[in-house]
């Protein structure tokens, strides 16, 4: 934090990004500059559930810890970001680390390009309701587009759940053998655990004020709990409007002329 204090305050600091330099060019067009590159680490033990071998349930002692540690470096790559004055951060890249201090351990890294608004514009513009800076996965390109549709980003809106999918039993397998065959307890497994996870991440964009979410993922990770057990994130960054009366510019017509 003192070394982000440092380069913020110190006239004339080089910044840090990892913007392509197409990225860095469109972040200038959108009137903001990058300011520096921040990042939230968090180790976290994930506990130990065990789910019943022929019941879908969500594990949700998992996914309150994978919940907590996102949240854990999140929160700490946002205060880099307002230790060197930003007012949000675009880019954002959550990922995750299996570490050797034991099999339940993770590194929790979320990490970012912090940039300012130019042009003598207000942070409360900018900022979110509380005055931290914004957080958006959306790359360079995309954060500019954003703009000149009159949106602004809020903030980077995840949900997840951790599932466990019931086994088989000895009968269903040979019930189904060598046919073309649904498995309806497996698709209703799928269908509530991304339901779950999508629900969830809405209910953070409706917090937050959020008109709609932009930029939507919807993965799973089986991380080391096997092939019965899966994490369902779903991730993209909530948007509101920053001006009733904008305007989108019409696309520019190129016209080729022969020689």
């Amino acid at each position: 934090m003192r070394r982000l204090a440092e380069l913020g305050d110190r006239q004339g600091a080089i910044f840090t990004s990892d913007l392509s330099v197409n990225e860095f060019l469109l972040v200038k067009e959108a009137g903001f500059h990058p300011v520096g590159l921040v990042l939230g680490s968090s180790i976290y033990h994930v506990g130990l559930q065990v789910g019943r071998w022929s019941k879908n349930q969500e594990l949700t002692t998992l996914t309150q810890a994978l919940y907590h540690a996102r949240e854990l470096a999140m929160s700490r790559m946002v205060a880099e970001a307002a230790a060197l004055g930003a007012d949000g951060i675009v880019g954002v890249r959550l990922t995750l680390e299996q570490k050797e201090f034991g099999s339940n351990v993770t590194e929790f890294i979320a990490i970012g390009t912090a940039v300012k608004a130019e042009g003598g514009r207000t942070q409360t513009q900018w900022r979110t309701r509380t005055g931290a800076p914004f957080t958006s996965d959306l790359n360079g390109q995309d954060f500019w587009t954003l703009l000149q549709s009159g949106h602004a980003p809020l903030g980077l809106v995840l949900g997840t759940c951790v599932y466990h999918i019931a086994h088989r039993g000895l009968g269903n397998v040979m019930a189904t053998a060598g046919q073309n065959a649904e498995l309806p307890q497996y698709t209703q497994a799928l269908y509530e655990a991304r339901e779950l996870a999508m629900g969830r991440m809405q209910a953070e964009a409706e917090k937050l004020g959020a008109e709609g979410i932009v930029g939507v993922v919807l993965d799973s990770h089986n991380h080391t709990w096997g092939g019965h057990t899966t994490e369902f994130l779903a991730i993209g960054t909530a948007v509101r409007p920053y001006a009733v009366d904008h305007v989108i510019a019409p696309p520019t017509m190129v016209i080729g002329l022969d020689r």
